[in-house]
């Protein structure tokens, strides 16, 4: 939020502007990484010295990495999401 108040955007529309450009993003990256996660035999009951731990992690990002992508890309085409966030800094069309 602090580039968009510096931009000189109001602190209701910074507000409203990162809730818009994170919120759909992180709960699907979120929601996708932990059902991987739960899905995957030992992950969950996995400790830090573990490699199941590290390894079901990473893939599982990575694997969540792309519905993330494709929420994105689409709340960027509708004009939502980053895009108000790159408009605020006069970066739009």
């Amino acid at each position: 939020m602090i580039p968009l108040l510096r931009a000189g955007t109001a602190l209701e529309g910074a507000i409203g502007i990162a809730l818009v450009a994170d919120t759909l993003s992180i709960a699907t990256m979120e929601i996708t990484d932990n059902a991987i996660l739960l899905a995957w035999p030992g992950a969950m009951e996995a400790g830090l010295g573990d490699l199941l731990f590290w390894a079901s992690l990473a893939i599982a990002l990575a694997v969540a990495w792309w519905p993330t992508f494709l929420v994105n890309r689409a709340l960027i085409r509708r004009g939502k999401g980053h895009a108000l966030a790159h408009a605020a800094h006069g970066h739009g069309h």
